[in-house]
């Protein structure tokens, strides 16, 4: 029984330390979702009060990273639903608000992140800025490893397109 008991303990804090250590990168991926300060950091809360409430569905402790992420993009989508308050930015407000957070230091590539479907930014974010495999995405979002890649490469494309004919 103790034996039990210390593997639940190492666990935790194994996980606690995991969210500590990442806070930032939960907080810009709640971020870029919401666009919002208040609202992600109430994500990421949310986030880790899940996590720490269904601890236990957490069977191997090396597969925590992607775990988290399904469980943080999950809570950004459900609050998205029960907020419909979003509006869309104006330009200036748009480039005012991003001057202080500029979490990806290059406006342009930023703003033609927003402007992709969300199913392509959220992959290209979680694999280049949270440097995330491709094995841990498909997990994360539920989806199919070559889903996964096809949407990857749709995604840059698209970004590579938007990048080089739009005047930002």
């Amino acid at each position: 029984m103790k034996l039990l008991s210390s593997n639940k303990k190492n666990k935790e804090a194994k996980v606690k330390d995991y969210i500590v250590n990442n806070q930032e990168s939960f907080y810009k991926i709640a971020y870029s979702y919401v666009k919002n300060e208040d609202d992600a950091l109430d994500i990421v809360h949310d986030a880790i009060c899940k996590a720490l409430y269904k601890i236990d569905s957490l069977k191997d402790i090396e597969v925590v990273k992607s775990w988290f992420y399904k469980i943080l993009i999950n809570s950004s989508i459900d609050y998205i639903r029960k907020n419909y308050k979003y509006i869309s930015l104006t330009e200036e407000q748009f480039i005012n608000e991003h001057e202080v957070h500029d979490r990806y230091h290059d406006i342009d590539l930023e703003k033609a992140l927003d402007i992709l479907p969300e199913d392509y930014r959220i992959i290209i974010v979680l694999r280049y800025f949270e440097d995330m495999k491709i094995e841990d995405i498909a997990n994360v979002l539920s989806e199919n490893i070559n889903t996964v890649k096809t949407k990857l490469y749709k995604g840059l494309r698209r970004l590579r397109i938007k990048i080089k004919t739009e005047d930002y």
